[in-house]
């Protein structure tokens, strides 16, 4: 019986140890998100005080409205483990009530028993009818345990009772904790109807703008086609200079081996009249590149940090400190309904923020685009390109360091900041989100 009390003891201590670790967590996880969201709506108030609707205060209150969403899922999960611990300090309840009528019951048979033989004469003639001094010995064992398991009886059904309290306060301390959580799910509902209401007013005033956007959108559309191309002629040019450059060191190796070979000619003859004759050398087509051999824009001086760029994948630094994802690589959908393909990522942050170089590298390009600045900056087989720049402060060949300031984050196309961030490498461009740290 001692063993079912501590196992119930133990088995319910866990399990409220879990549950508050558990509530512990979404706490925590609740307050991070309130705290997007109050960042969220900083945002969104500025640029509500500096222009009219735009995409910017359409994808912020779209981030708005998925944060609250998640508040809610997140208060929902914490009604659900406060749900979980009601029903298991109930059935700890319900398990306690079975072992005190369990415990109440043996407790009743033994006074029973021991009123029958409650008179001295019955217990000096249980000891005195013993066969022998050994029997009567044990005999007077028996009785002092029996005594003691009387009084243990006593004692288990007193912890139980206290434990059983215990247990009626903790139910009654969680069932006041899920009607607060549940008042608290009620207002977050009443935000989240108000954050829909607004993103439904911006959509369809958005909506109102639909031609002027689109044309926009296609303005933008072919800035970004202008951009790539700048993009692909820097990679062309980096990939032609690594070309000439090998073949140069190519020559220069050949040339060098030739005047070794003469030299040891001559020291072998002794005499410069004797010199064998030269093979005449015929220059052969470049060889095929195989799918395993290196790019030939990796040379001695950027293989390592090449491979340190590849294992940095997914833990590089954002090229803005602060900023909003306005459109991510590949199909976006725009509030009017149209789609906007593109090969890069463009966030939104304050005009003339300062915008960082991902990793260390060397400036490949710096280049006017439709009156953006572009900064293309080369890390091994790697390029990142920064479109839509303003106070540019670094130059064709300088190297960066990873952070370094490059330039300022200048107007786009509907008036606010934002800048244009590519990466690619010899072939193509590529998901630039999948490189970047997580936010």
């Amino acid at each position: 019986m001692i063993k079912i009390i501590i196992s119930i003891i133990f088995i319910s201590f866990t399990v409220s140890s879990n549950a508050q670790a558990n509530r512990e967590a979404l706490e925590k996880q609740r307050q991070q998100l309130r705290k997007e969201i109050e960042q969220t709506e900083k945002q969104l108030n500025s640029n509500k005080a500096k222009t009219k609707e735009n995409l910017l205060q359409w994808k912020l209150i779209n981030n708005k409205v998925n944060l609250q969403d998640r508040v809610i899922d997140n208060i929902n999960k914490d009604i659900n483990v406060l749900n979980n611990n009601i029903f298991k300090i109930q059935k700890d309840i319900n398990k306690f009530d079975r072992l005190l009528d369990t415990l109440k019951q043996e407790y009743a048979k033994s006074m029973v028993y021991a009123y029958k033989n409650r008179s001295s004469y019955d217990f000096l003639n249980f000891i005195f009818s013993s066969e022998n001094f050994n029997d009567a010995i044990k005999r007077i064992s028996y009785l002092k345990s029996y005594r003691n398991y009387r009084e243990m009886q006593g004692e288990n059904i007193v912890r139980t009772q206290e434990l059983r309290l215990q247990r009626v306060e903790d139910l009654g301390g969680n069932k006041k904790q899920k009607s607060e959580v549940l008042q608290t799910q009620s207002k977050e509902l009443k935000t989240l109807e108000q954050q829909q209401k607004e993103k439904d007013r911006i959509l369809a005033e958005l909506k109102k703008q639909g031609k002027t956007l689109n044309n926009q959108y296609a303005a933008k559309q072919k800035q970004l086609r202008k951009v790539e191309n700048a993009i692909a002629s820097a990679i062309k040019k980096a990939l032609d200079d690594a070309r000439r450059a090998a073949v140069a060191k190519a020559a220069e190796a050949e040339k060098k081996r030739i005047a070794d070979e003469r030299a040891a000619t001559k020291t072998t003859t002794g005499s410069p009249t004797t010199t064998a004759p030269i093979s005449k050398t015929f220059s052969k087509p470049a060889p095929v590149k195989k799918a395993n051999e290196p790019s030939v824009l990796l040379n001695s001086g950027n293989t390592a940090l090449n491979s340190s760029f590849e294992r940095n994948k997914g833990i590089l630094p954002w090229p803005i400190d602060k900023g909003t994802v306005l459109m991510h690589y590949g199909n976006n959908t725009m509030p009017s309904g149209s789609t906007i393909n593109v090969t890069s990522v463009t966030i939104a942050a304050d005009i003339g923020s300062a915008v960082k170089s991902v990793f260390d590298g060397t400036v490949s390009t710096v280049q006017t685009v439709e009156d953006m600045q572009v900064v293309i900056i080369q890390h091994g087989k790697y390029f990142s390109t920064y479109s839509n720049l303003s106070g540019v402060g670094v130059q064709r060949g300088q190297e960066v360091k990873t952070g370094q300031v490059i330039g300022k984050v200048a107007t786009n196309f509907d008036g606010i900041g934002a800048i244009d961030f590519f990466m690619s490498n010899e072939k193509s461009n590529f998901n630039p989100e999948s490189w970047l740290r997580r936010r």
